[in-house]
């Protein structure tokens, strides 16, 4: 090996000494699982099942993964799950139908909305939504054209429709509002709605951001195509059908009878702030996937929906900021959350979590390089450090909670991915289970699905194709 490359690998292996001695200490954890895979821990498992097909919440899980993890590490026949990154509510649902039963913490209004027309479904009066359902198959909604239900756009959305789809749209809820006087019945035809704007639009959920097609005119150099874009009229009619199909073949399985299932709770709002109000030991089981500190924005991915349910851009930048910090345009919420701890009379509390994140050598070594990174400009974003420090620095303060409200003999199952800046991997798993250890709670396993996630296609040019591990953690108090 020439002199300058046996320098410049020392140099490597000094760089990443705490990462590696981390990585020794949880090695034995490490070990790959053949019983999951990416589709049981994403929403891909449940994207044809009954009711979580409605709605395409790609950040989400699937029910039999809960399912799963409900019959290996519960110990009794009924307990309390906790999801407190709930999305559409799935491990809601799985925990009641094992007669467990599960409170959800949800930032984004999106996955409430979802959740609650799935409640609704349970009582809705079949015969009535099958009216409407008739109706819709040969209305021409844009004679029921009301400018006081247009789709009122933020910047982000702009053009994601055609001029017809949007005329349509607001016809439609128009006729909702005034001709269908059900209440139920309204409900679920306004969430079919919500669930078909992706679908007719000029748009495509993307990791970071909303894709646009060529189509909308956003952009003269686009070239991208999603497809065929359905017409309003054919995608609200089959989704419709499908939610009556779902309910009606379905409705004895999917709603257990009274006392045959669990409770659920479904709280709006960001775990930062509902955890610390939750009682010690009350529960016994959490299963989540927190948002990846990828850089991905699901206030705009979900910009449609957000909109729709009445967002306006002040809305959807104020929960942008409330969001746990995942994109580069988060601040720092030391400030938000020692004020919190104070109002709690727990600024010890605030104090001993600041300590343990100040502790995590190999979140600083990595954070360090980064630093380094941005100075020599080799980061396409100069707040990448501070959006890996302020995740981790937030989820100090999430895991300290969970170990706090979990009772002894409970178990924190968490779904998440490892990632890479400028080449430069962050063992997002190895520094969130020492975070845990600090807070009492035993790493039993870090497991790895067969095939991991690879570089992003930007980095692939410059670092080459290496898988980064995408994980369950299962820490145990």
């Amino acid at each position: 090996m020439p002199v300058k490359m046996e320098q410049r690998a020392a140099r490597t292996a000094t760089k990443r000494i705490a990462r590696a001695r981390l990585h020794r200490e949880f090695s034995a954890t490490i070990l790959p699982n053949t019983e999951l895979s990416r589709q049981l821990v994403s929403f891909q498992a449940s994207r044809k099942s009954p009711m979580y097909r409605w709605f395409k919440y790609k950040e989400g899980f699937s029910a039999v993964m809960v399912g799963q993890l409900i019959g290996r590490f519960a110990n009794q026949s009924m307990g309390v799950l906790l999801d407190p990154f709930a999305g559409a509510g799935t491990s809601l649902f799985a925990a009641q139908a094992h007669g467990w039963n599960g409170i959800g913490i949800e930032l984004l209004p999106v996955g409430r909305a979802v959740f609650e027309a799935r409640l609704l479904a349970s009582q809705v009066d079949l015969s009535g939504f099958r009216r409407a359902i008739d109706f819709a198959a040969t209305s021409r909604w844009e004679s029921f054209f009301d400018e006081d239900f247009r789709f009122r756009h933020v910047q982000i959305t702009k053009k994601a429709f055609s001029r017809k789809t949007e005329r349509e749209i607001a016809g439609f809820l128009a006729y909702c509002s005034r001709h269908v006087r059900d209440g139920l019945v309204r409900r679920l035809m306004q969430l079919a709605c919500m669930c078909v704007l992706e679908s007719i639009s000029y748009t495509r959920k993307d990791g970071q951001y909303l894709r646009w097609d060529h189509r909308a005119g956003k952009s003269r150099t686009s070239t991208f195509n999603k497809g065929i874009v359905p017409p309003f009229q054919k995608a609200i009619r089959v989704k419709l059908k499908e939610i009556e199909d779902d309910i009606r073949q379905s409705r004895s399985m999917l709603f257990p009878e009274a006392g045959e299932s669990g409770s659920m709770d479904y709280r709006l709002g960001s775990c930062l702030e509902i955890l610390p109000t939750f009682e010690s030991n009350c529960v016994d089981l959490v299963v989540t996937s927190p948002p990846y500190c990828n850089r991905y924005d699901y206030t705009r991915t979900y910009a449609l929906e957000l909109v729709f349910l009445g967002n306006d851009d002040e809305d959807i930048k104020r929960l942008r900021q409330a969001m746990l910090s995942c994109t580069v345009e988060n601040r720092e919420k030391s400030e938000e959350l020692r004020k919190l701890y104070e109002r709690l009379d727990r600024e010890k509390v605030f104090s001993d979590v600041t300590n343990v994140f100040q502790q995590q050598s190999a979140l600083h070594e990595a954070l360090d390089i980064l630093q380094q990174y941005r100075a020599s400009k080799k980061l396409n974003n100069d707040n990448i450090p501070r959006m890996v420090a302020n995740y981790f620095f937030e989820m100090s303060f999430v895991i300290y909670e969970l170990a706090r409200i979990l009772r002894p003999g409970g178990t924190v199952v968490m779904v998440n991915d490892n990632v890479r800046y400028a080449g430069e991997e962050v063992p997002v798993d190895l520094i969130l289970s020492n975070i845990a250890k600090s807070f009492g709670l035993t790493t039993r396993h870090i497991w790895t699905l067969q095939r991991g996630k690879g570089n992003s296609s930007q980095q692939m040019g410059t670092h080459g194709r290496t898988e980064l591990r995408k994980c369950v953690y299962v820490w145990q108090k």
